[in-house]
């Protein structure tokens, strides 16, 4: 299923012994586009404490109770690494989770893109507490992810066409299957009133992380000519494969 991620902000989070905290951010990875941690906030049941969870550990989505079921205990939850104390996320704590979960790395293959670089980012990345393109350079040998990105940080980044602007990111759009981020929802309104439309990441070229804006490989014109959307209904694979073909994406294990 599709589901904007902004909505799954806010879900329970519930272990296999009761609840373990909520939701309160993705981290996701810009050359795979692949969510790679949610970021739970447990501060209702351990004070002030926000813990990573990898997505391979969901193990039910329940979308009417706005729930997501975890393969784990509030035990195990309890003794990993709470993230408030260790910001910004680093390769090291990545790893010590893995081995501390057991989870798999590698758990849901190398997303659309292979691990090949889609958007080479200018600048070093901004994480919780968000360094300023002046700590950059120490972030980056200081062991950080330069490619590990907060979803809350991309919205309101400003979208550009290979011949101007387009608009700004409003929301992400993700499959809940293998979680990738499958589409940029971008709001046209300063250029095409009342229009939103779809971006894949496939359409994605550079991203400048200091500035705050992604730019396309699209033309407005091919932009503004895509098959409508309607952000009140559901989108269906035809849907999806129309959207491609226009714009000639590869499609999404069709």
């Amino acid at each position: 299923m599709l589901l904007v991620i902004s909505a799954l902000k806010g879900y329970s989070v519930e272990a296999s012994d009761g609840r373990i905290g909520t939701v309160s951010d993705f981290l996701f990875d810009d050359l795979t586009w692949k969510l790679r941690w949610l970021v739970v906030d447990i501060g209702s049941w351990l004070s002030e404490r926000k813990v990573l969870i990898h997505p391979s550990a969901i193990r039910e989505a329940d979308y009417e109770r706005e729930e997501l079921a975890v393969s784990l205990t509030k035990a195990l939850v309890e003794g990993s690494l709470d993230i408030l104390q260790d910001p910004p996320v680093s390769r090291q704590i990545e790893s010590n989770l893995y081995g501390y979960y057991n989870w798999d790395p590698v758990w849901g293959g190398a997303g659309y893109f292979g691990g090949n670089p889609i958007a080479m980012p200018l600048v070093s990345p901004l994480f919780f507490g968000g360094p300023t393109s002046d700590e950059a350079t120490t972030l980056v040998s200081d062991d950080t992810d330069p490619h590990l990105r907060s979803t809350t940080e991309v919205k309101g980044y400003h979208v550009h066409a290979t011949d101007g602007d387009i608009g700004h990111v409003e929301n992400l759009i993700v499959d809940d299957t293998g979680w990738d981020i499958r589409y940029l929802i971008v709001d046209t309104r300063n250029w095409w009133a009342g229009k939103h439309v779809l971006v894949s990441p496939y359409a994605v070229r550079e991203i400048d992380w200091a500035e705050r804006y992604i730019r396309l490989d699209l033309t407005r014109d091919k932009v503004k000519s895509s098959p409508p959307w309607d952000p009140l209904k559901m989108i269906d694979q035809m849907s999806e494969i129309r959207l491609h073909r226009h714009y000639g994406w590869p499609g999404y294990g069709w």
